[in-house]
C-alpha cells in the first residue's frame, strides 16, 4: 500500500510514477477521501476539547447562583448533545478511513527509477543470456509428445478425475517432479543460506490482501465454499510473508542478510484471465508446484538481496545445465505489489521460445504497510517497515517441461542433468 503522506505531499510525482504502469489515477478522489477523514477528525478534537470545558462548568453555574440540580441538568444536556455529535463524527470518520483505504488498496506499487517505460512483454529489456540452446538433429517434440510417449503424463485422465489445466504423473517423470523438489530445497537450504518453512496451504482473507492479492486479483483465486473465509493459496509468498504480519522483529532476529525463507508448497490458480492460453500440457495449470524463495530485510539492503535472490534461482538453472535469459520488466508489465522485477526465462525447444520460469521482484515497503511488518531500528529505537522480496526457486512444473524439452534424444529417450542424478537413484536417462 502507497504511503499517505506520498500521495498528499508528492501527487504529481506519484500520478506519473503510476503512468509508466499504465494507470490513470484520480488524485482529485483521494484529496476528497482524504479531507474528509481529517475534518472529521479535527471537528472531533475541537468537540472533545469543547466536552472537557463543559463538564467544569457546573461548579461556575452554581456560584452564579443556579441551583445544584438545576446546574447538572444544564451541563448534561449540553454534554449529552456533545456526545451525539462525537458518535456522528466518529462514524463519519470511520466510514472516511475505510473509503481512503478501500482506494488505496486498489492502487498498484511505485515503479522504481529503474524500471524502464513499456506496455507489455515486448517492452522488456534483455539484460544477459547463459547457455546455448541445443541444435537438434532430429524432429523436437516438445513435452506433452515426449512425456507420453515415456508413458509418465496422462492429460487425459486428469481431465476425467478434475477437468482441464490438470495432470496426472506416473513412473519416471513422478520421480522426476519429486526429485527436483528435492534438489532446490537442498540447494537454498545448504548453500543459500535460506531456513525452510512448511506453511499452511489455505490462508485468509487478510494474509492475501497483505501480499497484494485481494482485493484486485480475487478471480485468480480459488476460494474455500462455505462460512470459513479460506482460499487456496496462489503461491507460498502469501503464507510466508505473513510470517512477520502484525510483528516487530528485533535487529538480532533480522540478522545483518534479514530472514531467508524457503518454502515447496502447491499452488493453486483459477487462470480467470488466461483464456485460451498454454492450454495444452504444464505451461499453465490450476495446481502445479514451487519452490519460493522470501526474505525479509532492512530497506537499505533491499537493492542488494533482490540480486542475490535472483542469482539465487539462477544456480537452479545453471546446475541443470538449462539456457535461459534474464530480463527486467517495463513498468506495464510490473506486477501489481512489485517495484522492481527480474525475470528468468528458460529456453523451450518445444516453442522455439523463452518462458518464464522464475519471477523474482523487490516490493520495496509495499507489503509490509499492508501488513505491519516492521523492525526495531536500534539507532531511533522506533519501529520501521521491513522491505520484502520473492521469487520462484524454480516453479517445478516448468522447470521439468524444459528438461524434457532440451534433454530429448532421437529415440524418445531423455538425458538428465548429472546435479539430479542422485536424486534419481542413479538414473542418468528417462526412458531406460
Amino acid at each position: 500500500m502507497l504511503d499517505n503522506k506520498l500521495l498528499r505531499q508528492q501527487p504529481d510525482q506519484v500520478a506519473a510514477a503510476l503512468a509508466r504502469r499504465g494507470l490513470h489515477i484520480d488524485l482529485g478522489q483521494f484529496q476528497q477521501l482524504d479531507q474528509a477523514r481529517r475534518s472529521a477528525e479535527t471537528r472531533s478534537q475541537e468537540l472533545l476539547a469543547e466536552r472537557n470545558r463543559t463538564s467544569r462548568q457546573v461548579g461556575t453555574l452554581i456560584r452564579e447562583g443556579l441551583p445544584v440540580e438545576e446546574a447538572k441538568a444544564r451541563v448534561q444536556q449540553s454534554l449529552d448533545r456533545i456526545e451525539g455529535e462525537l458518535e456522528a463524527l466518529r462514524k463519519e470518520a470511520r466510514q472516511a478511513q475505510l473509503a481512503l483505504e478501500a482506494w488505496l488498496m486498489e492502487l498498484p506499487n511505485l515503479p522504481d527509477e529503474e524500471v524502464p517505460e513499456g506496455n507489455s512483454e515486448d517492452d522488456n529489456i534483455e539484460l544477459e543470456r547463459w547457455g546455448e540452446p541445443r541444435q537438434f538433429d532430429h524432429e523436437v517434440l516438445d513435452h506433452v509428445a515426449l512425456g507420453e510417449a515415456l508413458g509418465g503424463l496422462d492429460l487425459e485422465v486428469a481431465a476425467t478425475v478434475a477437468g482441464s489445466r490438470f495432470a496426472v504423473l506416473r513412473g519416471q517423470l513422478a520421480r522426476l517432479q519429486r526429485a527436483l523438489v528435492q534438489f532446490m530445497m537442498d540447494l537454498h537450504t545448504s548453500e543459500h543460506g535460506y531456513q525452510e518453512v512448511y506453511v499452511p496451504y489455505l490462508v485468509n482473507a487478510d494474509s492475501l490482501r497483505g501480499t497484494g492479492q485481494l482485493p484486485k486479483f480475487e478471480e485468480d483465486l480459488f476460494r474455500i465454499a462455505g462460512d470459513s473465509g479460506y482460499y487456496l493459496i496462489p503461491t507460498a509468498e502469501v503464507p510466508v510473508t505473513n510470517l512477520v504480519r502484525d510483528r516487530i522483529l528485533e535487529p538480532a532476529e533480522l540478522g545483518p542478510e534479514g530472514l531467508r525463507l524457503v518454502s515447496h508448497t502447491p499452488c493453486f490458480r483459477s487462470e480467470a484471465g488466461s483464456y485460451g492460453r498454454d492450454v495444452r500440457g504444464l505451461i499453465r495449470q490450476h495446481q502445479f508446484e514451487k519452490v519460493e524463495l522470501v526474505q525479509v530485510v532492512r530497506p537499505e539492503h533491499s537493492e542488494q538481496a533482490l540480486e542475490e535472490l535472483t542469482g539465487h534461482a539462477e544456480t537452479v538453472l545453471r546446475r541443470l545445465e538449462l539456457p535461459y535469459r534474464k530480463v527486467l520488466l517495463c513498468g506495464g508489465d510490473l506486477g501489481f505489489a512489485a517495484r522492481r522485477t527480474l525475470d528468468l526465462e528458460v529456453w523451450l525447444p518445444g516453442q522455439q521460445r523463452y518462458r518464464e520460469i522464475s519471477s523474482c521482484s523487490s516490493f520495496g515497503d509495499f507489503q509490509a504497510r499492508r501488513m505491519q511488518a516492521r523492525w526495531r531500528n536500534p539507532e531511533t529505537g522506533k519501529p520501521e517497515l521491513v522491505h520484502t522480496l520473492n521469487g520462484s526457486g524454480l516453479a517445478v512444473g516448468r522447470t521439468l517441461v524444459a528438461l524434457l524439452e532440451n534433454g530429448q534424444t532421437a529415440d524418445g529417450r531423455v538425458e538428465l542433468p548429472g546435479a539430479l542424478v542422485p536424486y534419481m537413484g542413479g538414473l542418468t536417462r528417462l526412458g531406460d
